[in-house]
C-alpha cells in the first residue's frame, strides 16, 4: 500500500465519521427500548429508528409516539404517546382519557387502567406536551409531576419511526390518529 492509497482510506473515513455524525445529530438515531410502559405497542428489549429530523417541519401532535428526555435527566430518554398538545385539557375519568372534554378512542390499551397518578383535569402549557404510555399501570409519564410531568417541546428528540430488532418483528411504529373537534380557545371546556 503507497502513501496514496493510505491517504484515500483516511478520507473516506473522515467523510464515513462525519456523515454518521451528522445523520446520528439531526435526521435518525436508533433507540432501544426499556422497561413494559409502552406495551403491547413497542415491547422490552425491541429496537428502533427515531425520526429526529421531522420535528424541524412540524410540530409533535396528539397519537404519535417519541423519544424525549425527562426534565432535566439529560442521561435518560423515555418513549411514550402524546395524548395532549398546547393549549389541550387532557383527563382521565373511569378508565378513559379525555381531551378537550371528548373521549379519545385507545385502541393500542390492552389493559384497564388502574387510579394511579393524577387524573387531570390536565391544562398543556405552551410549548409543552401531556404524554402517556400505552401500558398506564406501568409508566412513568405526565400523571405524575415529579418524575416525568409536561414534557418541554426542547426535549422531544423524535418520532418513532421503525422497529428494526428482532427481525422476526420488523414493522413501522403505529401512530394513532384522534378525531377531535379542534379546540375553541374563546371558550374553555371544564368538563
Amino acid at each position: 500500500m503507497d502513501k496514496r492509497d493510505l491517504i484515500e482510506i483516511v478520507q473516506s473515513l473522515a467523510i464515513a465519521a462525519v456523515l454518521a455524525f451528522l445523520i446520528i445529530t439531526f435526521v435518525a438515531q436508533s433507540f432501544v427500548v426499556e422497561g413494559s410502559s409502552m406495551e403491547e405497542t413497542l415491547q422490552h428489549g425491541e429496537r428502533l429508528i427515531v425520526n429526529k429530523l421531522v420535528y424541524r417541519f412540524s410540530e409533535p401532535d396528539r397519537g404519535e409516539i417519541v423519544v424525549f428526555t425527562p426534565g432535566e435527566d439529560e442521561d435518560n430518554r423515555y418513549i411514550k404517546r402524546i395524548i395532549g398538545v398546547p393549549g389541550d385539557t387532557v383527563y382521565i375519568q373511569d378508565d378513559q382519557v379525555y381531551v378537550n372534554g371528548e373521549p379519545i378512542e385507545e385502541e393500542y390499551i390492552r389493559e384497564e387502567m388502574r387510579e394511579v397518578g393524577e387524573t387531570g383535569p390536565f391544562e398543556v402549557p405552551e410549548n409543552s406536551y401531556f404524554v402517556l404510555g400505552d401500558n398506564r399501570n406501568h409508566s412513568a409519564d405526565s400523571r405524575f409531576p415529579n418524575l416525568v410531568g409536561y414534557v418541554d417541546r426542547d426535549k422531544i428528540h423524535g418520532r418513532a419511526l421503525w422497529v428494526f430488532w428482532p427481525l422476526n418483528e420488523m414493522r413501522l411504529v403505529d401512530h394513532a390518529e384522534y378525531s377531535l373537534e379542534e379546540k375553541n380557545n374563546s371558550a374553555a371546556n371544564s368538563s
